[in-house]
Parts: C-alpha cells; structure tokens; sequence
C-alpha cells in the first residue's frame, strides 16, 4: 500500500459534478502537477477552486474543486485528495487519465475501504457496512447499515469477547495446576457463564431472520392457471403496466421479474406462465421454469379466479402450493357472485381491477416475516456474520457440555479459542487475506 490509487468515486455518466479520488503518499504531489502550482498546498478539509492543467499542451481541462484530507484525518487513513470537476464522463476520463500519468494507478475494487481498513480507521463488520449502505434498498437497510457503520455490531460484541477471554484466562491458569481439579463452586459458575454467553450469541444470531428480510427481500411467486388475473394483478402491485395483459390464456410464456417495496421490505416479484397441462412446446417451458420458481421462492401467491367455480387445476395447485409458505388469493371480487372457499385455507379475496383487498394481501405476505420489530435492536444482516454467529454459538456450547463432563481444561478451551476466533473473522481481528479479497472484490470501484 505504498502506491497511490485512483478512482472515480462517483457513477458513470452525465451529472453535474464528478468527483475523482486520490489516496496514497503521493496524493498532493500529484494534485500539485494537475494544477500545474509547485508549491500547491491547500489547507486541509477545505475546498479551493483550481484549474487542471494538462502538461501535455498546457491546455485546462476543467475548472475543480480540491480538497485536501491530511493523513491520519481521512477515510482512508492516508493523504486523501477528492477533486470535484463537471460531470463530463470525457473530462473525468482526461483527469484521471492525468493522474495515471502522474504515476498514480487505478483502484481495485473497495481498495479505499481496505486501506482504511488496514489503517485502522474502522473494523471489517465497518468495512462491509460501506458496501452495505451504498447498496440498500429501503430506509430500514440503509439504517441498519448506518448503525454497523457507527460500530453498533462492534459494540454487541466487544462485551461478548471480554467475557470469553475472562473464562479462558480462568480455564488457561489451571492448566498451570495439572494436580489440581477445578473447584466445584467455580465450575459451577463458569458453567453458568458460558450458558449465558451461548445465549446471548445465539439471540444475536437470530436477528439474522428479520435483517436479511430488510437487506435482501422477499422472492414472491405469482402462481395460477391461465387467465387468472396474474399479470394484472403484476402490475397493480407494482404500480405500473409492465406485464402484458389479454383475455387470452397463455399469454404469459415467460416469468417477468420487478422490484418494488411493501413498506420497508424489498420485494422481488416473478410473474409466472399460466399453470396447466399443454402441448404447445414453448408454453410447456413457461410451465416446467414456473414450477421451479415456486420452489425457489420465499412464498408464492396462488391466485385463483373469484368469479368462477374452483377447478381440479385450481385445487392441485393449492395442494402443490401447500409444501411452501403460500397465500391464497381469488381474484375478480368486483364481479363475482360468490365466494371460493377451501376448506382449511384462508382465501383472501382482491379486485386486480380496483385494487379491493390488494392492502390485505401485501400484508399476508411479509407478516410472516416481520415477527421481530425492525427497530427493537440491531440486526445481523450479513449472512457471513450469520455463519460465524453459529459457529461460535456451537463451539460454546461444545465447550459447555465437555466442562459439565469433567473433562480436561484443554479440551474445554480448545472450542472457546476456536469460538473467540470465529468472533475475530467478523470484525478482521483474524480474518485471512483469500477472505479479505472475497469481501472487497463486492465493493464497487471508487469506494
């Protein structure tokens, strides 16, 4: 990490400011060359207006805001310069094309992230809640990402280490005492200690339900026979006419996917093809990839058609449905005279037309999911974070049930050291490097 890298930090295209980013020791000396000033040097965390010279032809390029953040003072830990130009994507390619010139080289992905990490500016539970944040899709995902940033996950577990180390420390001093066994009484509490720490582990571990429901989403199937309502119905929920929608059956060959929200959840949305026995061959496809969605899904919608008698089509399906977590719902309720009713299901009935029961039906989807209130705590949303929580809960208890069985202190700590270890992989503490470029290769470039 001795070089300098170079990044656009903000997306491609046409915007009214592009910011291009520096870090490394030779960030001013490469922003006094863009300038074209020897003895550039602005003070730090203050913009200047500056105009970028090419040395080529002694032509500007661009007239741009600097700012300089002076090491240890800055996000990467390093000498960081952030230049902010217009927006042309051919003037920022011109200053960063300059800056490689200048002896800089471009940034892997997440790079800056890591150097502040290897800098010490923030933890790796920190690092990946950068990427987090940049990527989320709803308030709730951007505040959970926001407090693992603030170092929320940190703080959970800080407190869970000490006390790890404190019964290791205590397990470690009587190996130095082969002759002797552990007391009763403090056997007795060192048991009661790791019973209490398995459970706190083990409690943060299932928030993991409730946070990947706010990071990722719902995978919601449309399931029905042809004519049914499904694209219809597609295109109520998302708001917009997106699917196309006929009085003919099989019009919907292949799945039509959209992302949209139901409140503060993400939900990926799959139109299916209509359900039924065919020999056309191109519908037949429709119908064997709807199938497989269904078992792909994290809850499928049957849809039935409120205005007619239910089918033999109609009840196979709710039969299949019924090995997932599913939600019945009979469509055309402004025009039916009656009601399907299933017995030992409950049948919600909508209008796709009018929107009647469409409320009804967004909240039977995600109620099952949303049992944990969002804002009670923080919430583990990395399914990494979720696997090392388990692991560590395991060895605890492994440890646990050896200690209860008189077994040596060595044995007893080895699953403790392993478990304070698997804590040290989510903050870096003892994360290898293949893992560290797993992690960082998810980053975007410029972050």
């Amino acid at each position: 990490m001795d070089d300098t890298i170079v990044a656009l930090a903000t997306p491609l295209g046409r915007s009214g400011i592009g910011v291009i980013r520096l870090s490394g020791p030779s960030s001013l000396g490469i922003a006094s060359r863009l300038t074209g000033k020897q003895d550039f040097s602005p003070p730090p965390r203050k913009a200047t207006l500056e105009r970028l010279v090419d040395p080529a032809d002694g032509q500007v390029v661009d007239t741009a805001l600097i700012t300089y953040f002076k090491t240890p003072n800055s996000f990467t830990g390093e000498d960081v310069v952030e230049i902010a130009c217009h927006g042309s994507p051919v003037v920022l390619r011109q200053v960063v094309d300059m800056c490689l010139r200048f002896d800089a080289r471009l940034a892997e992905p997440g790079e800056f992230t890591l150097r502040a990490l290897a800098n010490g500016r923030m933890n790796l539970a920190q690092a990946e809640a950068v990427r987090d944040l940049i990527d989320s899709q709803t308030k709730a995902s951007a505040r959970q990402s926001a407090r693992q940033l603030e170092g929320a996950l940190s703080s959970e577990l800080q407190p869970i280490k000490d006390d790890l180390l404190n019964i290791i420390i205590v397990l470690e001093s009587a190996l130095e005492f082969v002759e002797d066994d552990l007391p009763e009484v403090q056997t007795a509490g060192l048991v009661k200690a790791l019973e209490e720490l398995a459970d706190r582990v083990g409690d943060l571990a299932s928030t993991f339900k409730a946070g990947r429901l706010i990071r990722e989403g719902l995978r919601v199937a449309l399931v029905g026979r042809p004519n049914v309502g499904k694209s219809s119905l597609f295109n109520r929920l998302i708001g917009q006419e997106r699917a196309i929608v006929t009085d003919i059956a099989g019009t919907t060959r292949d799945q039509i996917h959209e992302r949209y929200t139901i409140g503060d959840i993400p939900i990926s949305l799959i139109d299916t093809a209509g359900l039924r026995d065919t020999d056309d061959t191109v519908e037949k496809i429709g119908v064997e990839r709807s199938r497989r969605t269904m078992v792909d899904s994290d809850i499928v919608i049957v849809l039935l058609d409120g205005s007619e008698s239910l089918t033999d089509e109609d009840l196979r399906l709710v039969d299949e449905a019924s090995r997932f977590d599913h939600v019945i719902a009979a469509n055309k309720s402004d025009i039916a005279t009656t009601r399907p009713d299933i017995p030992g299901s409950h049948v919600i009935h909508i209008s796709a037309k009018t929107g009647e029961g469409i409320d009804e039906l967004e909240k039977a989807v995600v109620s099952p999911y949303t049992s944990s209130e969002p804002n009670a705590g923080f919430l583990v949303s990395d399914a990494r974070h979720h696997d090392l929580l388990s692991r560590c809960e395991g060895e605890i208890r492994g440890s646990l049930a050896l200690l209860k069985g008189r077994s040596s202190e060595e044995i007893v700590l080895l699953g403790l050291h392993n478990s304070l270890r698997y804590l040290g992989q989510i903050t870096g503490e003892t994360t290898t490097e293949d893992m560290l470029t797993r992690i960082f290769s998810t980053f975007c470039i410029g972050k």
